[in-house]
């Protein structure tokens, strides 16, 4: 059994890419037994790096082979949840749709992750992040004057999908739970991205939002919420929005000019940055950290992917933690009664196929048998 919040919980998830592992390490970190199905014969995996993949078994089957299929149903007889991330259609023609899982197990949960959803005219075409959060308005709505810029793949892959999908698969067991039924949680990251917007699509309707970019307060418009470049070429933030905080900001700098009293004249903005960019290009980044961090300015240094695990606070909390050699961050969020844990590293294709199958209730010649069909990847871990 697992260690954490969801350790009760058995969990099915089919092998995939971006926000499915990404969901599926959010769940194992926090105790749920999760047993991903992967693809027979697709390579060994379990690379240390791969960190997305930690704390899960691996069972490799070949899904065209009809014992392999019958495996799988077997397998979410006894599961809480299931969740994939094909293309719609997929799971059906493998013969493992909803409508057959749900018949086998009234009670589980199954989730589907995909970039447009299961239904709607862009269901059955390819995209990826950047394109999801396109039709949003998120897009739009970052980046530069010139152009919107894509914001890694945080706020679609991520953010609206593979968050949006956890919190949909746990909303929907706890109902499970409840009422013995079971359903089908359809998680679109286009749907979770527009969600993440619903605050500025308030500001919008209340005329507190211009389309342009960087003309608003949180998007770099404001002088008092942008990044600055320092003496030594690195970068701060400063956020300091509410007025105590941007009084606070005024005497640590030093600045004295009384245009900046103007803090709210979105006509200002421009000329108040570029004199804020002079005052904070005097000083080095490591300067500016000592005179305004952890302070109520709302400051913080712009930090690297080297440089954040050794920052004070992160190390004073462990929010980073290596493993076999590999800095990444730790389980998240944090339970006083029930700490989650990573729960091991990143398995190997196949390495948990007698073992993962003999805890879930599978008998040895059962495995025996599978194995001997070539429905079972046995043979692809050394």
């Amino acid at each position: 059994m697992g260690q954490g919040p969801l350790s009760s919980l058995k969990i099915i998830e089919f092998a995939g890419i971006g926000p499915g592992p990404f969901a599926g390490m959010l769940l194992s970190d926090l105790g749920a037994d999760v047993i991903r199905i992967d693809r027979k014969g697709a390579g060994r995996g379990g690379a240390p790096s791969d960190i997305t993949s930690r704390g899960r078994r691996s069972v490799a089957l070949d899904l065209k082979n009809p014992a392999a299929v019958e495996t799988c149903l077997k397998l979410m007889e006894s599961a809480d949840v299931v969740f994939e991330g094909f293309r719609p259609g997929v799971m059906e023609r493998l013969g493992l749709g909803p409508d057959v899982v749900l018949k086998r197990n009234p009670k589980i949960v199954y989730g589907r992750m995909t970039g447009w959803g299961q239904t709607g005219p862009y269901s059955q075409a390819a995209g990826h992040d950047m394109n999801y959060i396109a039709i949003t308005g998120a897009l739009h709505a970052i980046g530069t004057k010139d152009k919107p810029v894509p914001p890694l793949n945080l706020v679609g892959d991520f953010g609206g999908g593979a968050l949006y999908l956890a919190f949909g698969l746990l909303a929907a067991v706890i109902n499970a739970r409840q009422s013995g039924q079971g359903q089908v949680v359809d998680c679109a990251m286009s749907d979770g991205a527009a969600s993440l917007m619903a605050m500025f699509y308030g500001f919008k309707a209340s005329g507190m939002w211009s389309s342009e970019r960087r003309a608003n307060m949180l998007d770099g418009g404001a002088h008092f919420y942008d990044t600055y470049q320092c003496a030594d070429g690195k970068w701060v933030s400063i956020g300091s929005i509410e007025p105590q905080f941007y009084a606070l900001l005024m005497e640590k700098t030093g600045i004295q000019d009384p245009d900046f009293a103007k803090q709210m004249d979105r006509g200002m903005w421009p000329e108040l940055r570029e004199k804020l960019a002079k005052v904070i290009a005097t000083k080095s980044r490591d300067e500016w950290t000592r005179i305004m961090g952890a302070t109520d300015v709302c400051f913080a240094p712009v930090l690297d992917l080297d440089e954040a695990p050794k920052h004070e606070h992160n190390v004073a909390r462990k929010t980073f933690v290596e493993v076999a050699g590999v800095v990444q961050p730790a389980p998240a969020p944090r339970f006083s009664a029930t700490p989650g844990a990573i729960q091991g590293p990143p398995p190997k294709i196949g390495a948990h196929d007698r073992e993962a199958l003999s805890d879930w209730g599978f008998s040895a010649s059962d495995i025996d048998a599978l194995a001997k069909a070539g429905a079972l990847g046995l043979e692809t871990v050394s």
